[in-house]
């Protein structure tokens, strides 16, 4: 009896310790009950809707959404196969595979149902029941229509039946224990389809939808949580994936896109590159390389309509300053290095970077190797911009001619933090600050 005594009194005394982890856990252990009974975990009921397409059509119709869900990004491995997965996703909680989504009945998804299908896009639910990670965008899936799930379904049957089987999954625990994606899901997956606004024009609702649900745009574009959830306080306001950043592209004008016009959105989006915006580079070039790009004119248009209207949102990593220590190089006037006694970065500019990009930044044998304007020397934390000078950047789909070459192994930490510092002074006039510290870090992320 006096062990119970003290350890109630401990608990009195220290109440503020203990109130907020047992409540953490009440919550947790209620919303998983609920989560168990009340999440979709059951076969739904599907059906096409009449003004579904058969056939041929159909196929197409699956293809072209197959595309605009950036699907073979994901489940494609570096060259490797499409669709077959294995492609690898390290979090800080260990690393997934994506899995195989070729028809093979026996790695793959060709004994699926069209209800199963439906079930994994839609509640991230798969054929034997097993809760999925969100490393699947369903969060964004959810608020797919069934039509377009049934004709991805369709055109995915029609694919070469590939056996692989990708490697298992390595995370710590609890995060291996897939039931615990239940309450997960219970608080961030959206319960419905997408519904129209009737107070906005076709073309703003077809980009919503676009944005929202098929090509997934916040799922890299928004900040993370500590549950790993979409902030959506923050949407479209910028994030982290794999030691990149996905820039804001809400209509603030000092560190989104507000400031862009239509066509430099558009070309962006279809090229991978606007006029004095600079590349995409990273995930988002490959995005664009294998489905942005393919999109029609019309949707292409539509995006631009919806990112117009979200609301203007501050960088979540960031602004850039706007006092200049020195004149930017502008693209529309030739420039030539200081007079005065040169500098490491500028010497290693002038021997590995100016050849390609010019010394006033803009692209001396493709425009797709402009620096003006690009969002990567403007950000004050230089993180894509080290990553690209580390790294390189290409298409993703092994296209030499539009590849630039990673400089990890040429130089040392000082001389890449000293190259990225002179990039930002010349092109953006602000004084770099990356150290070769910095660059250490950026070799790991």
């Amino acid at each position: 009896m006096s062990l119970v005594r003290s350890i109630f009194r401990l608990i009195l005394l220290n109440w503020r310790r203990f109130v907020v982890p047992l409540t953490a856990v009440v919550v947790v252990g209620l919303l998983g009950a609920a989560a168990f009974f009340f999440w979709p975990h059951g076969l739904p009921e599907v059906a096409a809707s009449p003004e579904q397409p058969q056939r041929d059509e159909l196929i197409a119709k699956g293809k072209y959404l197959t595309i605009a869900a950036d699907c073979e990004a994901c489940h494609t491995t570096p060259g490797g196969e499409a669709f077959v997965g294995g492609l690898a996703f390290k979090l800080p909680f260990g690393t997934m595979y994506s899995p195989n989504i070729t028809p093979d009945p026996e790695t793959g998804i060709g004994t699926w149902s069209d209800a199963e299908f439906v079930r994994a896009v839609r509640s991230g639910v798969g054929k034997h029941g097993e809760d999925l990670y969100p490393a699947f965008p369903y969060t964004s899936y959810a608020l797919l229509s069934t039509d377009d799930i049934l004709a991805i379904r369709a055109y995915l049957k029609t694919l070469r039946p590939i056996k692989y089987t990708p490697p298992e999954n390595d995370l710590l625990f609890p995060f291996n224990q897939r039931y615990v994606m239940r309450s997960w899901k219970l608080l961030f997956v959206p319960w419905g389809q997408y519904h129209n606004d009737p107070a906005k024009s076709e073309a703003w609702n077809k980009g919503a939808y676009l944005v929202e649900a098929l090509a997934h745009c916040g799922e890299c574009h928004t900040p993370r949580g500590l549950m790993f959830q979409r902030e959506q306080g923050k949407a479209l306001s910028g994030g982290a994936v794999d030691g990149w950043i996905a820039w804001n592209i809400t209509s603030d004008k000092a560190s989104g896109i507000g400031s862009w016009s239509d066509e430099e959105i558009a070309d962006y989006l279809s090229r991978g590159h606007a006029q004095g915006r600079g590349p995409a580079a990273a995930a988002m070039r490959q995005a664009i390389e294998l489905s942005l790009s393919k999109l029609t004119k019309a949707d292409i248009g539509a995006i631009t309509t919806y990112l117009r209207d979200v609301p203007a949102q501050s960088a979540s990593y960031g602004t850039p300053t706007t006092a200049s220590v020195v004149p930017a190089a502008q693209a529309s006037e030739p420039w030539n290095p200081h007079d005065s006694k040169e500098s490491e970065g500028e010497r290693i500019f002038e021997g590995a970077c100016a050849s390609c990009h010019g010394w006033d930044g803009s692209g001396q044998n493709t425009t797709r190797a402009s620096l003006t304007g690009s969002h990567s020397i403007k950000d004050p934390t230089a993180t894509n911009l080290l990553r690209i000078i580390l790294d390189g950047s290409s298409d993703g789909v092994g296209t030499p001619t539009t590849a630039m070459p990673g400089f990890a192994d040429a130089f040392s930490d000082a001389e890449i933090a000293a190259l990225a510092n002179y990039v930002t002074e010349h092109f953006d006039g602000r004084k770099g600050t990356v150290t070769p510290r910095d660059v250490a870090k950026a070799r790991s992320p």
